[in-house]
């Protein structure tokens, strides 16, 4: 099966080469910048190009890794095929290939991905879509060769799941961010804290966030709460505690 990756970011990354390790033929790998395709395109021996003018019209599959803001341009400048076109984003709509080509869909991988780690594709939940029967049977197929863990899902469904990904690993790397520069102000390194989030984590394999919840906003401690916001001196960071704080309670005496 012939491949060509529309964009060469993280995400490309990873699930290109992937694709690559399971005899999936990569033949060519588009990016804004030459040297980025060349990047990806050396990694699974394919041609890079930066030009959407040259990308090839006779593939089987299309796949777009790219920021959901130049999904659609990028789209529109494709040459003519009759290729199943994917793409791999949560929050965009399966539809935005319709006027385009007659076969799409949508593989989105529920993971956060950063070039140079490495990932455990067969646990990753990998979430499919399709504008029919056909084409959703080949892309489930695709899916299954890199995973364990296949759930179809409609695009206003995705949505949620886009959402529930941006709360739990990029609004929870930010707590991770700020937590760092409050040990730095008190001359530590940001392993002490390793020990603490790996078991948060680890709970709530076995308990629901609800129940794993501890701390002073579960019980409202204005004295503790209080004295956190006397040192927190950036006030977007205190509006953050204060807010965090008042939903931590709310949810926790519904």
């Amino acid at each position: 099966m012939k491949v060509v990756s529309v964009g060469a970011g993280n995400v490309a990354n990873h699930l290109v080469t992937e694709l690559y390790n399971h005899s999936f033929d990569i033949i060519q790998v588009y990016s804004r910048t030459i040297e980025s395709a060349q990047l990806l395109a050396k990694k699974v021996n394919a041609v890079p190009v930066n030009d959407v003018s040259a990308i090839i019209n006779d593939a089987d599959i299309y796949i777009f890794s790219l920021k959901d803001s130049v999904i659609k341009d990028i789209a529109n400048q494709i040459p003519e095929n009759s290729g199943i076109w994917i793409h791999t984003a949560g929050s965009i709509d399966i539809n935005i290939f319709r006027k385009y080509t007659k076969h799409y869909g949508v593989l989105y991988p529920f993971q956060t991905f950063t070039k140079g780690r490495n990932i455990e594709w067969k646990k990753i939940p990998l979430f499919t879509e399709a504008s029919d029967n056909k084409t959703l049977s080949v892309i489930n197929a695709i899916a299954r060769q890199l995973s364990d863990r296949i759930v179809e899902l409609s695009s206003d469904k995705r949505r949620y799941l886009h959402l529930t990904g941006v709360f739990a690993c990029n609004f929870t790397n930010h707590m991770y961010a700020l937590s760092e520069f409050f040990l730095k102000e008190a001359g530590l390194s940001f392993d002490v804290a390793l020990p603490l989030i790996d078991e948060t984590s680890s709970k709530v394999h076995s308990l629901s966030p609800k129940d794993a919840q501890t701390g002073p906003a579960v019980r409202f401690d204005q004295k503790v709460m209080n004295d956190h916001l006397s040192i927190i001196e950036d006030e977007t960071t205190k509006s953050i505690y204060k807010l965090i704080s008042e939903s931590i309670h709310k949810s926790n005496n519904i």
